[in-house]
């Protein structure tokens, strides 16, 4: 926690993301960084944490970290007097939809208690800090051929989405409530190489790697036919700091505007080898969801008009860089006599 005392003369601004371990706050923190923030980070348990994300864009050294569980109201508290911080960024909780009906207390405890805590705290603090809060694409549920924007309703479809329908009107509470500057940011379906293997287009990128290097294997796939908004996570993590950047706080729906099929993002991923999906994709009725998302879309019109700022990377780029971080050189075969 103390890493950082050497910069508190020469940093104005100071930065805490809860939940710096994933995808989002590494590349939050690289961002932070950049603009010259001292940045403090928190997971449930840093000592059994590698930090993959932070370790891969080389920041890690850079980043204060301490153990912190957003449930707790010590927990939270005793780390926001100790930082000290001037932003939060709330990237905290169960991510994943999937396990979320398998663990959906977890969830929602997780997500929506750990955001109220957060909220407690700073108004228990009275102190000038700007919240950020990740809400998520899924609490619009199936959008059909209609792009969500900030003002469509909620049909959340999982445990995980109402747990994050949950947070963001609590956030929204606490904003009229009591004055906060606090945001949520409704962010559509994001990527990049630090996605974990859990995710479908991780899933889908590497196993196109390792076919091309020689691998025989075949991926297994569900429903090919879900749509949705797949936009650029290194992007995304500079609209979560625009946010909290604006005169007035407020909520902003982040994507790039334009949707396509998992099977358009198989096909963009295999053929950035020269491989044909079909030839190595078995589908597996099996994992068709029984509530799943058919078409997500999401409109940023008003975040692009607000936050002067507008996704640049659409799906077809998003899959060739995530393929060619994984590319693996093929093996050659032994020279005659060796």
């Amino acid at each position: 926690m103390h890493a950082l005392r050497a910069l508190e003369n020469e940093v104005t601004r100071r930065a805490l993301i809860c939940g710096i371990s994933g995808q989002d706050g590494a590349y939050l923190a690289q961002l932070l960084l950049r603009r010259g923030y001292a940045v403090f980070g928190t997971s449930r348990d840093c000592g059994n944490n590698t930090f993959m994300g932070l370790q891969r864009l080389g920041v890690k050294d850079q980043v204060a970290l301490s153990s912190m569980q957003t449930t707790d109201f010590r927990s939270v508290l005793s780390v926001l007097e100790e930082v000290a911080p001037d932003e939060i960024y709330n990237l905290s909780g169960q991510s994943s939809v999937a396990l979320s009906f398998d663990q959906p207390l977890e969830t929602f405890s997780s997500i929506t208690a750990g955001t109220v805590n957060l909220l407690e705290c700073i108004r228990h603090l009275g102190r000038p800090i700007r919240f950020y809060n990740a809400a998520s694409s899924e609490m619009f549920g199936d959008t059909g051929a209609h792009k969500a924007d900030v003002h469509t309703a909620f049909r959340p479809m999982s445990p995980y989405a109402t747990a994050k329908a949950a947070s963001f009107w609590a956030v929204d509470t606490y904003r009229r409530a009591y004055g906060l500057f606090a945001c949520s940011g409704i962010l559509f379906n994001h990527e990049s190489p630090l996605r974990p293997s859990r995710f479908v287009t991780m899933k889908v990128a590497a196993a196109a790697a390792r076919i091309r290097a020689g691998s025989q294997e075949k991926l297994t796939l569900g429903n090919l036919a879900i749509v949705r908004d797949w936009g650029w996570a290194p992007e995304y993590v500079e609209a979560m700091w625009l946010m909290l950047q604006q005169d007035v706080p407020g909520d902003y729906v982040v994507a790039t505007g334009h949707s396509c099929s998992l099977e358009d993002f198989v096909r963009e991923s295999f053929a950035h080898f020269g491989l044909d999906w079909r030839d190595h994709v078995h589908i597996e009725r099996k994992l068709f969801r029984a509530s799943e998302i058919g078409h997500s879309g999401g409109d940023p019109g008003e975040t692009e008009k607000k936050l002067k700022w507008a996704a640049q990377t659409r799906m077809p780029d998003v899959a060739r860089l995530m393929a060619e971080s994984l590319a693996i050189q093929p093996a050659k075969p032994p020279r005659a006599g060796s």
